[in-house]
């Protein structure tokens, strides 16, 4: 079995893949100052709770690279296997068109790969995490550029601290978009309005892709946004882990 892990700035994402079939999922929170030995601690409860009991391979995505090494000896030590860490050197097979490719993120890259491999071309794929980004991968299947947005948790966390009345919310729409309180009012805003930018921005890619773009949500809170939007999208909640077991499986063919 593969254990694949895609550390985000806010939570770090794992699944263990039996060949193409996702076993099981987990989010833990990412602490840039946990050791190596917590981690794994984490990691061992992980596998013991879901009776995963053994690891052949792992893969590790991330945009934290404070955390690289710590994970990696955590993996080892857990596992008992050393993790391929997704970068430089990593066969991808996503021709990345940028103007400096060293920039594009681990997760984005992830993404864009099992797009790539489970939908049609064009695409524009919304990763709804700390930040929120908009990837564009041509007709061609390259990946052309992207937009880089705040994020939804991010906005919330900003409101609630820089306001002295407005509170902190969760992610759910209002009953309806004119909120009577605080706090539908924020909902209406973060909910609604995201989903607006969401539709405005697949309106602009696909007037300057000129033609359709197939358009595919991931990320914590893609699927409370995407139900609200009135433009066709496929959620797909496991796409950067699905990624990652690609580009595992393609840097270990033939073993």
């Amino acid at each position: 079995m593969i254990l694949a892990i895609d550390v985000g700035n806010t939570n770090i994402v794992l699944g263990v893949f039996k060949e193409e079939e996702l076993v099981c999922s987990g989010r833990f929170s990412t602490e840039i100052y946990e050791t190596q030995d917590e981690y794994a601690m984490k990691l061992a409860s992980f596998l013991k709770l879901h009776e995963i009991e053994k690891i052949s391979g792992a893969i590790i995505s991330s945009v934290v690279p404070a955390l690289v090494g710590t994970l990696r000896s955590a993996v080892r030590l857990a596992c008992g296997v050393t993790p391929m860490i997704l970068g430089p050197g990593v066969k991808t097979g996503l021709k990345i068109s940028i103007d400096n490719p060293g920039e594009l993120g681990a997760d984005m890259v992830a993404g864009a790969v099992a797009a790539k491999a489970k939908y049609p071309c064009p695409q524009i794929i919304f990763d709804f995490g700390t930040a929120t980004t908009a990837s564009v991968i041509d007709k061609s299947g390259a990946f052309i550029g992207c937009l880089i947005c705040c994020g939804v948790k991010t906005s919330i966390n900003a409101i609630a601290s820089g306001t002295a009345q407005l509170p902190q919310i969760d992610i759910s729409a209002p009953s309806k978009l004119i909120g009577t309180n605080s706090a539908e009012s924020m909902k209406s805003g973060i909910v609604y309005g995201t989903a607006s930018m969401v539709e405005g921005i697949i309106s602009r890619i696909e007037a300057e892709l000129g033609e359709k773009a197939n358009v595919i949500v991931t990320g914590g809170f893609g699927r409370a946004i995407s139900k609200h939007c009135k433009a066709e999208t496929v959620v797909d909640e496991n796409l950067l882990l699905d990624g990652l077991r690609i580009i595992y499986n393609k840097n270990n063919e033939g073993e």
